[in-house]
């Protein structure tokens, strides 16, 4: 598995949509705190590691979010809802 095409601005987003700071993100990721701050610290696509990509992804999709990919619209984040 490859990591999907997600800049840091779209974690970041995500982030702020489940109220979620660097360290729960970190938490419930896998990936250590120092680590997500490094590569929030940067710009463009998600670096490092792609394990480490891949995680973060998976724990924010985990959570609820949907990563838009660019679509003549631009790329974002929102929130999926949860089937009752």
């Amino acid at each position: 598995m490859s990591i999907p095409k997600v800049s840091i601005r779209q974690v970041k987003a995500a982030r702020a949509l489940l109220g979620w700071s660097q360290h729960d993100l970190a938490k419930r990721s896998g990936v250590s705190a120092p680590t997500v701050k490094r590569l929030e610290a940067a710009d463009g696509h998600i670096g490092g590691r792609a394990e480490t990509g891949e995680a973060l992804v998976a724990a924010l999709k985990e959570a609820g979010v949907e990563f838009i990919p660019e679509n003549g619209g631009g790329v974002g984040v929102r929130l999926v809802r949860r089937k009752r």
